[in-house]
């Protein structure tokens, strides 16, 4: 005997999958297309991106961009965009879907201007639908016993409370706006295991915690249908870790080597994780 329940959620894009093939089966007439790519798009979404000036940060953004996000705002330290920004601005302007990139010069440790600045994307665009805390700093190794106090809390401060503050900012416009919404945090590996030789206790300290965030604050906002999810990548060839390998060249090979690839990952090995997150194509991921 059939249920009589009615399915808690449906997707904005039904019939899908199963239920699109048995309607199509009920009506030979009707017009059948894919619909895995409509899944996909990020076609009117507004939303933000820390550490967005270059690197991970900067290589997700455009990935939404050409997912057809209406804009991604990018902010970073620095008080004007980068070079990579500004030729990354006027490709995304030659999509032709009507995207665009925007900058604003922010510290993540700055909880009262991120939410100042988030409230002012939210009235401008009259949305939020994202977010990617990607902004993180790494420090030379020391040893735990050794390590220096002010530099633990940078890391901290930046890693993790950052992330915190970044989150928020998102995700209270997500609930003024009630749309739901999704918020990608960037962790690590490190958060989940620990290289004997190089054990970056901020850095790993930071980053578990992250992880750690991620569930409370999924938790937490799930009722309104805000997402909270962790991207734990390995090590990725970036500005920031390509400045750590010049002092310790060695690391190179053994990093590649830890890797069952035998290779440090690519900045744009990132894009479809990341689109896919912000998606509705993971709309029961958290």
């Amino acid at each position: 005997m059939a249920s009589s329940k009615k399915a808690q959620s449906v997707s904005p894009l039904a019939p899908l999958g199963i239920e699109a093939a048995m309607k199509a089966k009920e009506d030979p007439n009707s017009v059948v297309r894919p619909k895995i790519f409509d899944e996909f798009a990020l076609t009117d979404r507004v939303g933000l991106v820390s550490g967005g000036n270059r690197g991970l940060g900067l290589e997700m953004a455009i990935a939404l961009a050409e997912a057809g996000a209406q804009v991604v705002y990018c902010f970073d330290l620095s008080k004007e965009p980068s070079e990579e920004f500004k030729a990354s601005r006027e490709y995304v302007s030659k999509l032709g879907n009507g995207s665009r990139l925007e900058y604003f010069c922010a510290d993540v440790r700055n909880q009262e201007l991120l939410w100042k600045k988030a409230e002012e994307i939210g009235d401008k665009e009259q949305r939020f639908d994202f977010c990617i805390a990607a902004a993180g700093i790494l420090k030379p190794h020391v040893e735990c016993l050794e390590y220096p106090g002010h530099e633990f809390r940078d890391v901290m401060e930046v890693n993790t409370t950052g992330v915190l503050f970044t989150a928020q900012a998102a995700g209270r416009q997500m609930a003024r706006f009630g749309r739901g919404g999704s918020i990608i945090l960037i962790a690590s590996m490190s958060g989940s295991i620990t290289n004997r030789d190089h054990a970056w206790v901020s850095y790993n300290t930071s980053k578990s915690a992250v992880l750690q965030m991620a569930r409370s604050m999924a938790c937490e906002l799930g009722e309104q249908r805000i997402r909270v999810n962790t991207l734990s990548p390995g090590y990725i060839y970036t500005q920031m870790t390509t400045a750590y390998l010049d002092k310790e060249p060695h690391l190179f090979d053994k990093w590649s080597g830890m890797n069952p690839l035998g290779r440090l990952g690519r900045p744009d090995e990132m894009r479809g994780v990341a689109t896919w997150l912000a998606s509705d194509a993971s709309s029961f991921l958290f």
